[in-house]
């Protein structure tokens, strides 16, 4: 949720018109760009380049640099030029969340593995998507600490990742899916996908009595959570 928060907060940035053509103008040369030359650039005043400039920089959408533009040094040479270029930040918000960057880490390590080891593509996919749920289950126990997670700690920690679960009873439902646009047209593959992400999931974070199980229906993720009594 920190994630999307701060990505919300980078792409509101750029609502403002000024903020927006100083970014698309810098992010458009071939250099770093100075305030001069990108308040020239798009026709404001230095001083208000500056403030929407830095503003860029605090929502990480550029990064800085000081250099000397006359290529002298030393005494006399100048004081350095403050720069400013695109930063490596990516920004993508989707609503309902997505996650396509993290199924396609999945779906490429899993052909990488097939390929490599002459497997058959579904079960490297569903081998690389358990190890991506133990390593995320294991950065979630870290967040938990120590105690035994509940289902509402279960629901806390498949939320950052868009799943937007929600109790219905003993079960914990899946209102959206990460990876629709692809398990539309891929369903046997993502949801398989998706199922043993979970399932791996579950497993490091630390839920003995939880279990992911295949249950698919309109308008929601195939997979939802339930105690193991109730399966």
């Amino acid at each position: 949720m920190e994630d999307f928060v701060s990505q919300v907060s980078g792409v509101s940035a750029l609502a403002e018109p000024a903020r927006r053509a100083l970014y698309l103008y810098v992010v458009a040369q071939p250099e770093p760009v100075s305030r001069d030359g990108a308040a020239e650039g798009v026709g404001l005043a230095r001083h208000t380049a500056k403030f929407h400039l830095d503003k860029l920089v605090e929502e990480g959408l550029l990064d800085t640099e000081f250099r000397r533009l006359s290529g002298r040094r030393g005494p006399g040479a100048g004081r350095p030029t403050k720069l400013y270029r695109r930063s490596a930040r990516q920004v993508a918000v989707t609503l309902p969340q997505r996650q396509y960057d993290l199924a396609g880490q999945i779906l490429a390590e899993g052909v990488d593995a097939a390929a490599r080891d002459a497997t058959p593509v579904l079960d490297a996919v569903r081998s690389a998507a358990t190890a991506t749920g133990h390593r995320l289950g294991a950065e979630a126990r870290q967040r938990w600490g120590p105690a035994t997670p509940t289902s509402g700690d279960v629901a806390a920690a498949l939320g950052r990742y868009g799943y937007e679960p929600r109790q219905d009873g003993i079960v914990t439902v899946l209102g959206n899916c990460p990876f629709h646009a692809l398990a539309r047209e891929h369903t046997a593959l993502v949801c398989g996908m998706n199922l043993s992400l979970i399932a791996a999931f579950l497993e490091e974070f630390g839920c003995p009595g939880m279990q992911a199980r295949l249950d698919p229906a309109p308008e929601r993720c195939c997979v939802t959570v339930a105690e193991e009594a109730s399966a």
